[in-house]
């Protein structure tokens, strides 16, 4: 019964595991496959639709920093205008009336505008912040790229787990099937007791149930796999492989300084540059204070004062002129403020950093800790297999010569398929806190 409730909790955890607001694309050219892991976080990168998003991000700040450089171009606009005085403005100076053009008449002109900034800081320091922004941007999807990775890991040995405890479970009940056949054949014959054949009969019943128990875990576990790697419930794939084939692989984690050690983690990453984004905001709030020059050339051809509407047939005159505009900020309070409020969004970020760095080297050293401890368990745990097998063969034999009894002979099936499930469950446990480990650390073992 300790199994059967193990089995049916381990398919709880695995449901309550899944997104269910997760969208999932349909591939029908993969149809049935082997899977394997490095495929399998291969398909998830391809198409889970969170990292072409994050890479639409990095898209979208590279064409910022392409505006950003822009503002230092030239700018030309082109102006035509056409107006009609129906009655025209006139002054009164000491009797005599003075009036500003004909009634009646027509203007027409089109002029040029070459505007050119010759000393523009703001705009220099934006192109600069535009640059860190993209830096963060690429950031950010290498981290949604670890993450993807970190989950899909996880679920693959999740699935291993689930498929190598289906795998303890069937074989659990074909013996406590073959079991129960052999003891109703002998209490059909007299040779047991019922009270034997009903305690054959509830320990098969018992681990059919728990078969089933597993089957649904299989399931849920293969399904959350499908949903992180992208495609749809209906596409079939097999997992030839098993926990068991990781044994051999299972080492100490190395300890090195903490420093180095998160220098690829990606959350530190952000902040740094979140940092930097900070420091060349503020030099960019200093530039409020600064002087801006910029020229701007115009050339026009006007008429004026014709009688008709006929554009055309005007007679234009050209002109032109050239300007130099210097802007010299005095006082603007305001300016004050932005730069106090980003002294201290520095001073919350280097806090906010540092915070961080504590925790994920306490998570590290946590990782590292939880894989020793895994290691010794595999061991133990793998002896207690071997230990627990030979106590079925002999509970098997002092039951056939009436030695022993079927209590004796359930309880050592019960050991045995325990220590099983304890075996693979501590290797899962050692590959999850090793995926673990290696997303906190920043590893890009598996990207592209």
């Amino acid at each position: 019964m300790k199994v059967k409730k193990l089995l049916m909790a381990y398919g709880i955890l695995l449901a309550s595991t899944l997104n269910a607001g997760a969208q999932v694309q349909s591939d029908a050219s993969l149809g049935t496959m082997s899977l394997t892991l490095e495929k399998a976080i291969g398909i998830a990168l391809d198409e889970n639709p969170t990292i072409r998003v994050a890479d639409r991000d990095v898209e979208l700040k590279k064409i910022a920093d392409s505006e950003a450089w822009q503002a230092l171009l030239p700018t030309l606009d082109a102006t035509l205008s056409f107006s009609h005085s129906i009655k025209v403005a006139e002054m009164k100076i000491g009797g005599n009336k003075i009036k500003f053009g004909q009634d009646g008449s027509s203007t027409a002109t089109g002029a040029l505008a070459l505007n050119l900034p010759v000393f523009a800081p703001a705009v220099y320091q934006n192109m600069k912040l535009t640059k860190e922004d993209v830096l963060l941007a690429q950031e950010k999807a290498r981290s949604s790229r670890l993450d993807l990775v970190n989950q899909v890991t996880k679920a693959y040995y999740s699935a291993l787990l689930a498929q190598d405890s289906y795998a303890v479970m069937q074989k659990s009940y074909n013996t406590s099937k073959e079991n129960f056949d052999v003891v109703n054949s002998k209490y059909k014959v007299g040779s047991v007791s019922e009270y034997d054949k009903i305690s054959a009969e509830v320990q098969m019943r018992s681990m059919n149930s728990s078969l089933v128990s597993a089957q649904t875990g299989l399931n849920l576990a293969m399904l959350q796999l499908k949903v992180l790697m992208g495609v749809t419930a209906d596409v079939a794939f097999v997992i030839d492989d098993s926990l068991k084939r990781y044994e051999s692989g299972l080492a100490l984690p190395q300890s090195e300084a903490a420093g180095y050690e998160l220098e690829r983690n990606s959350s530190l990453l952000q902040l740094d540059y979140n940092m930097k984004l900070l420091e060349r905001t503020r030099k960019l709030l200093k530039t409020n204070f600064l002087p801006t020059v910029g020229i701007q050339l115009t050339g026009q051809y006007q008429s004026v004062s014709n009688p008709d509407w006929n554009v055309f047939g005007y007679s234009y005159s050209p002109s032109a002129s050239i300007a130099f505009a210097v802007n010299i900020p005095i006082f603007h309070a305001d300016n004050w403020t932005k730069l106090k409020s980003n002294r201290v969004r520095i001073a919350q970020l280097e806090d906010t950093r540092l915070d961080t760095e504590r925790k994920l080297s306490m998570a590290v050293e946590s990782y590292k800790q939880n894989m020793a401890s895994t290691i010794a368990q595999v061991e133990s745990n793998s002896e207690a297999v071997k230990q627990a097998g030979k106590a079925v063969q002999i509970s098997g034999k002092r039951y056939e010569v009436g030695r022993g009894t079927i209590l004796e002979l359930n309880q050592s099936e019960t050991a045995l398929t325990q220590a099983e499930l304890t075996y693979v469950q501590s290797i899962y446990d050692y590959l999850t806190n090793k995926a673990d480990l290696d997303y906190t650390l920043g590893r890009e073992t598996y990207l592209k």
